[in-house]
Order: structure tokens, then sequence, then C-alpha cells
């Protein structure tokens, strides 16, 4: 056998390589943001004219680093225990053995990217490197998403003209962004959502071609991007606005799709929902039909997309023709789905369905169909257990209000009966 057939690698603790050349560290020093390199890496940085730090790219108060003196110890200690690596010499690094890029070369493949902008095959190469990086660690993510021109070169791409290898680039940029921006961080999402909906026409085209044309994986993808971008009320009006976005998602959630294709377009939607215009668009497209699948289907469902599915039929429960849709000529199978989810799947999707009942039997009594299925599909006593959960307290009074509904029916239906008995009595 070769070299390369019986070489095996050691797991190297995280901590103990540098997050700029991805090797284990020889003399580790900590700058003033806390964060630890090796000194030869953090050096070549400074001298390149950096001020900022390369992992956090907070600006530095001051380039002086310290030896970090503990973790070189544990370093020594742990290459000595290695054995074969004792004196100094690190194991190989599973990063460079795979082709992940060092954050030195990703500087320099940006640089390539901004100028090789005709060149479309070797920018394809480029990104696909930049792809590796940034699936790589936490560290290289956060590296990308700290530089300033980044987001706005992909965004460049994602809006360009579609020729086949233009797609593909299109379908690496919405792979980096939904990598390195984060939806808990309002201000990169805010920004990403003004720069794609300032070119709204082609960077939506874009991401429609994404999901239509795209693998699972693109699909996904891409429509989590969608989901970063509607930040506020306006930009969901133009996402849930533009021709085929609404249609594909719709489609997507099938129950033939694959489940996590289901979950990421539930919750897009749940996410473009809020406006009023958005939900009367759902409801026309016969959404809620594909809820009623979802709620109905006798396989397993994954929780997530129970909750979800529950979450957005509540949303379309607040408009009038969405209650009618939900209490339909179908037998009220809508409502038997909802009301068989109730203590069977999680406390959230409980919630969720009690909200729904409540809204259908006691806010709005529009259709009294819908009591008549929850009192079919023994949702009485499945309400009586909710009242003795661990829901929220007013989720617990929205089951005792629907009860409450559901007992003056049932003793106007007796007194109905009695009455007809009566009647037919033949008087003294």
């Amino acid at each position: 056998m070769g070299r390369a057939e019986t070489e095996t690698y050691i797991t190297v603790p995280s901590f103990f390589r540098c997050p700029i050349s991805l090797d284990v560290m020889k003399s580790p020093v900590s700058l003033c943001t806390g964060v630890t390199y090796d000194r030869a890496s953090i050096q070549r940085w400074l001298d390149g004219g950096n001020n900022t730090c390369p992992a956090t790219m907070q600006v530095l108060r001051t380039k002086e680093f310290v030896p970090n003196l503990t973790l070189q110890r544990l370093i020594k200690v742990w290459s000595d225990s290695v054995g074969r690596y004792a004196g100094g010499s690190p194991p190989p690094n599973p990063a460079s053995a795979r082709g992940i890029p060092t954050m030195e070369e990703v500087n320099e493949s940006l640089k390539r990217l901004s100028l090789d902008k005709d060149d479309e095959i070797r920018r394809l190469e480029t990104l696909s490197r930049i792809v590796r990086f940034v699936k790589y660690s936490d560290a290289n993510r956060d590296f990308l998403s700290g530089k300033k021109d980044f987001v706005p070169m992909l965004v460049d791409i994602i809006s360009g003209t579609r020729t086949t290898t233009k797609i593909k680039l299109v379908l690496i940029a919405i792979r980096i962004l939904d990598s390195v921006i984060k939806g808990e961080n309002e201000e990169d999402r805010e920004r990403l959502s003004n720069l794609m909906l300032a070119k709204s026409s082609d960077c939506l085209n874009s991401i429609l071609v994404a999901i239509q044309r795209g693998n699972l994986e693109s699909k996904i993808e891409s429509i989590r991007v969608l989901e970063l971008i509607s930040f506020d009320a306006q930009s969901k009006l133009v996402i849930a606005g533009r021709d085929g976005i609404l249609t594909e998602l719709i489609k997507s959630i099938s129950t033939e799709s694959d489940p996590a294709l289901i979950e990421a377009s539930l919750s897009l939607l749940i996410t473009i929902s809020k406006p009023k215009r958005v939900r009367s668009k759902l409801i026309a497209a016969k959404t809620i039909t594909k809820i009623k699948d979802i709620l109905l289907t006798e396989e397993a469902t994954s929780v997530a997309v129970t909750e979800k599915s529950l979450k957005l039929l509540e949303t379309l429960s607040s408009r009038k023709e969405g209650r009618s849709e939900i209490c339909g000529g179908d037998g009220g199978r809508c409502v038997e789905g909802v009301v068989n989810k109730v203590l069977k799947v999680s406390t959230t999707a409980t919630e969720h369905a009690v909200t729904i009942l409540w809204c259908l039997c006691y806010v709005f009594r529009e259709d009294k169909k819908a009591e008549v299925t929850v009192e079919r599909s023994n949702g009485v006593t499945k309400l009586l257990v909710v009242i003795q959960s661990n829901c929220s307290p007013m989720v617990r009074q929205m089951a005792k209000d629907v009860i409450k509904v559901l007992k003056i029916n049932s003793s106007a239906s007796a007194l109905a009966a009695y009455e007809t008995k009566t009647t037919h009595i033949t008087p003294f």
C-alpha cells in the first residue's frame, strides 16, 4: 500500500487550529478581541494593512497581541500524547486534506471573483471553493459575513442574466447567502432585503428559477433566502406579488413533497402571510386544501410540518373566506383534521389547533357545521383534557369557551327534541 492509502487523520480539537490557516497553532497569540491565532498567520494579516480581527471583523483598538501560554501548553500536551507527532510536528490538517481553503486563500478568491466578471467558468470554480469554506465552520461564516462588499457581490451574481452557467452561479450564490446570513441578525437581514429588493425583479426572477429548476437542496436554500429577505410588510407584499412564487410554494406543500421542503415552504408562507392581501391570495389559491391533506394524511408527518401547517391555518382562519373554506362542503374534513391533532403531536400543535377551533366555534360562529364536526370527532373530550394540560392559560380558556358553546348546542338540541315529542301528545 502507498502512503496515501494508509495515512489516517487524527481529530484535532477545533480551538487548537488557527482560524486563518486552519493548521494546529505553533505559537498561539490572542488579539484584543479575545480571538487566538497562530503568530505567523496573524502577523501576515496585520502586515497586509488590515486593522480588523479576521474572525469577528471588529476594528482592532490595538494591533498588539499577547502569547496564549495556556493554550500553547495544552497543544504541547496533546501533541506529545499523539505519539508519532511528538516534537512539535503537527498532524495532517483534515480541512486542508479535504480542500478547504484558508482565510488568506479566500481573500485572494474574492479579489479574483471581482476581476473575473466575464469568465463565468472561473467564477463558478471560485464560488465552489468559497462554498467549501463557509460550510466548514462558524468562524468561516462570520469571517465572510463581516466583509462589506461580499454580500453585494453575491446579490449582483443572483440578479444577473440567466445563461446555463449563470444559473449554476446563482444556485451557489444562494447557497452561500443561506449559510452566512443568520436569521436572528436583524441588521444583516434588513441590509440583504434592501439589496435584493432594490433589484427585486431580477433577484426574484432568479430565485424563482432556482426553485423551479434546482435540486431539493437548492429549492430549500432559495426558499430560506426568501424568508430572510421577508423583513417587513412591504417586502412580504413584494415577494408574494411576484408571479409564480406563491404558486411554487403552494405546490411544494403537497403531501408528496419531501418533508424538509414542505417545512421550509410552510415557514415562508407563514412569514409572508401577515398582510391581509397575501392571506386572501393564499386562500384563493386553495392553500387550505393542501393543509387539510397534510393534517389528514395517514403517513407519519414530522412534528415541525404539523405545527407549521396548523400555524398557517390559524393565520388564514382570521379571514372570513378562510373560515368558509375550512368549514367547506367536504363533510368538515379540515375541521376533523384539526381536532385529530389536539393532544396528539405537541403542545405547540395543540395550542394552534385549539385557537382555530375557538375562532370557528366561539368568536365568529358563521358556520355551525364546525361545531357539529368538533362534537362528532370527540372534540369535547379532548378539550376537557386541554383544560387540565400544560398549555398556556389563554389556550386553556379558549378550550373552556368552545366547550361552553358545544354544551349550549347540546342543551338546545335536547330541548328541541323534547318539544317535538310533547307536541304529539294528545291532551286530556
